[in-house]
């Protein structure tokens, strides 16, 4: 079962999975089974033709199971992919993993899950059964509490899989004439119906007048949830009945065809035949050219991509309102404004239509056009006022990005699949993408000889993230090409940029000498090409530089300057940078006020932006600071929420190597003034914090006090669940884990795995901590005497 018409931001709002944007009708007995094998098997496949409703059973499992797997339930969705190549990527993605090493994709993955608690959601896997074979095979091998839920008009195939046939609902018996309306209305079939009708129909009812037509159009449906949902639509403009003849007139004439196909197949097939017919002309034509796009676009993309031949540009948004209308595209509302998507079974329809007209290389062209277009803007707009938007819109248009640069490879114009894949390239560092980004551009590296200005940029650009993943040997073989071809060109952007990062890796080897020079050659080679990006960027590792060397005058100045081309140009995301570089100056100069408020505006920016690496340095120099102030607790517990920042990127303090001595004369001062024990489980606690929860503690969202604790010296406790303050209560009150469970009618291992949350969350090691909490909240709480 599927959305109709409209669904509400697509956030993860537990774990990985989206919220469910309609209701889910019915699938009791599937969803028990489904549950009941995930606890024997440690991989089940949905399988069942398209619209059956394979995903929205996958995401109802998801949602109810969630609480049993320690480190979420998270959908991977596949429909986009072209191919098998970005299959791990894709599912690194999905899982969040921001990693920054060269490790193989696959090795990567593995490591991450190897020791977690988590249930991976495979969802459309037909496309690329193999690949999702070999992959879940690796994933289960690797990670021995890992769990795969997948979805597929075929199993997997392999070893220990379970797949659970998903067959369409119930429909009411041929006879409806018997049947009461409380038991009509009781059949899931006819509850979908009845729901989907109110959406579009608000004062809709299954009535005694009309219970025998609803049964006789679910039934001529076949029960499946996608044709019973585009079916409903058809209630904004005529009656049940007219409804119910309309069908059969469309299926006497569309299935009369091959006897080869599945009846169901027939069903599904004629009733988007119909939907396609009762379509204007020019809703038709952009129902096939909006199935060139991956996972979503907004009108600028319609009107860009979709308009001409047929289709004047001002019609597009009236054309989508009526698809909207007629539930082929569906609206959601994301952070940066309203999308459009096509669910995959009429994505697939609208490609099948545009190939047999001629038209997909064309549309394939004009989308490819489109985002090389929107990757070049964001490039030359990056540096400025609308930086955020830039970066979350790219974030956002990912699936399509991938698409484009695919495409650009397979139309055998790799220069065009460089180009943009390095106009993409703060898009790869600031988001999950890194690894990819380093990927597109040694292919298109591998593809374009021409050693022109494309080459050239590309170059150093893959340089830059191999300097971040901290391969130094690959990033100075890619610029010494670079510096080539900038010399042999004239340009002294390139020039620039390679004296830039040959300056970062002089740094990494220990040789800041060497590495001020390349700074100070860089710097003068920006100015003069009037590069403010390259400009910031270098006056930032200048400052950095010149501080680690004990140099306060020029890292300051260097600083400051730094700081002022960014106010020029109302550039935010190198500010924060530079502010977390001159933090570091200050608490070496010993000023912590000021170093503190720089890296809590550092920080603030870094998490706005979802930017890890920068959220990681940030709280690593207020760790420092809170160690040279006194408060080793608050000192201890922010290494350990760095360390997990670190974790999930796979390196610590990456491409700021030179900043790791610091770290770890913090660690060994605050080890000695807390002793080993007490370090320790401050260390583990705060790596423990959920990512948000840990960045709210080092900005003191939390109201702790100088020491960053509580009343009792503990870290400030955490925001439980409803769920989890229902069991400390329990605990409070005495109960075992058995007898918690028992009381609230869930397993002891979720009862026990709710207690684990607790205690982390709130810092404690016991039973009996959480029993004084509980009692002083309850005080806390208690409303004042009466006079």
């Amino acid at each position: 079962m599927t959305a109709v018409t409209t669904s509400p931001p697509r956030v993860r709002p537990s774990g990985g999975l989206p919220a469910e944007a309609t209701s889910f009708v019915g699938r009791r007995h599937e969803v028990a089974e489904v549950r009941r094998l995930l606890s024997m098997s440690r991989v089940v496949t949905l399988t069942g033709g398209g619209g059956v409703g394979k995903t929205r059973l996958a995401l109802r499992v998801g949602h109810e199971v969630r609480r049993a797997f320690r480190d979420g339930v998270w959908l991977v969705e596949l429909g986009a992919l072209p191919g098998p190549d970005l299959l791990v990527q894709a599912v690194a993605e999905a899982l969040e993993i921001r990693d920054v090493t060269p490790a193989s994709p696959v090795d990567l993955l593995a490591g991450h899950l190897r020791d977690k608690q988590a249930l991976v959601i495979l969802d459309n896997c037909e496309h690329l059964l193999d690949a999702c074979a070999v992959l879940a095979e690796t994933l289960l091998r690797a990670a021995g509490e890992v769990r795969i839920l997948a979805t597929s008009r075929q199993a997997l195939g392999i070893a220990g899989e379970q797949a659970v046939p998903v067959a369409p609902l119930p429909v009411p018996d041929g006879d409806v004439r018997c049947a009461s309306l409380e038991a009509l209305v009781q059949c899931e079939a006819m509850r979908l119906f009845a729901e989907r009708a109110r959406a579009v129909l608000p004062g809709f009812a299954v009535t005694d007048g009309n219970g025998d037509v609803v049964a006789a159009i679910v039934r001529r449906l076949d029960g499946l949830p996608l044709a019973i949902e585009l079916a409903a639509v058809r209630l904004r403009a005529l009656s049940a009945r007219q409804l119910l003849d309309r069908l059969d007139d469309r299926f006497r004439l569309l299935t009369a065809g091959s006897r080869a196909v599945l009846p169901r197949h027939q069903t599904l097939r004629a009733l988007i035949d119909w939907s396609y017919a009762l379509c204007s002309d020019k809703e038709r034509l952009l129902w096939e050219r909006v199935s060139v796009f991956a996972g979503g676009l907004d009108l600028e993309a319609a009107e860009t991509v979709c308009s001409g031949d047929g289709i004047a540009r001002q019609d597009v948004v009236d054309l989508v309102i009526g698809l909207v209308d007629k539930s082929v595209l569906i609206r959601e509302d994301h952070l940066d404004g309203v999308r459009y998507r096509m669910l995959e079974t009429l994505r697939e329809y609208g490609r099948e239509r545009l190939c047999a007209h001629g038209r997909e290389a064309e549309l394939r062209r004009r989308h490819r056009g489109y985002y090389r277009e929107l990757a070049a803007q964001a490039r030359a707009e990056l540096f400025g006022p609308g930086q955020v938007a830039w970066f979350t819109r790219l974030q956002v248009e990912h699936a399509n990005l991938r698409l484009a640069l695919e495409s650009c490879f397979a139309a055998a114009d790799p220069r065009a699949g460089l180009s943009m894949a390095a106009d993409l390239l703060y898009h790869w560092i600031t988001s999950y993408y890194l690894g990819e980004g380093r990927s597109w551009l040694e292919r298109g590296l591998a593809d374009d000889a021409e050693p022109g200005e494309v080459r050239g940029r590309a170059l150093w650009a893959a340089a830059w993230l191999a300097v971040i993943q901290a391969d130094l040997p690959a990033a100075a073989a890619l610029l010494r090409e670079s510096r080539r071809i900038g010399e042999r060109l004239g340009e002294e952007s390139i020039l620039g940029y390679v004296a830039l990062f040959s300056g970062m890796i002089e740094m990494c080897g220990g040789r800041p000498g060497n590495a001020i020079g390349h700074y100070e050659e860089a710097l003068a080679r920006h100015r003069a090409a009037a590069e403010p990006t390259g400009q910031a960027m270098t006056l930032i590792r200048l400052s950095m530089a010149h501080s680690f060397l004990g140099r306060s005058r020029p890292a300051v100045a260097a600083a400051e300057t730094c700081l002022n081309v960014c106010e020029e140009h109302e550039e935010r995301w190198h500010k924060a940078y530079m502010m977390m570089a001159l933090g570091v100056e200050m608490w070496r100069q010993g000023d912590q006020g000021r170093a503190t408020e720089l890296e809590r505006q550092s920080l603030l920016f870094a998490r706005s932006l979802g930017d890890w690496l920068g959220a990681g340095l940030a709280v690593e120099v207020l760790a420092w600071i809170a160690a040279a102030q006194g408060h080793h607790r608050r000192a201890a517990w922010l290494l350990g929420v760095v360390r997990a920042v670190w974790s999930s990127l796979g390196a610590s303090l990456s491409g700021f190597g030179h900043l790791a001595g610091y770290h770890e004369e913090c660690e060994a001062r605050t080890r000695q003034a807390l002793g080993e024990a007490a370090f320790g489980a401050a260390v583990r606690h705060g790596a423990r914090m959920p990512y948000e929860e840990g960045l709210a503690y080092a900005l003191r969202e939390d109201g702790g006090g100088q020491n960053g604790a509580g009343r009792h010296g503990r870290a400030p406790a955490a925001r439980l669940t409803r769920r989890e303050r229902e069991i400390a209560a329990l605990v409070a009150q005495g109960l075992t884990n058995r007898e918690i469970a028992a009381s609230l009618v869930i397993s002891q291992r979720t009862a026990e795995g709710h207690i684990e949350h607790i205690l982390t969350k709130l810092g404690f090691t016991s039973r009996a901590q959480i029993a004084v909490w509980v009692g002083e909240r309850a005080r806390a709480e208690e409303p004042p005497a009466e006079e």
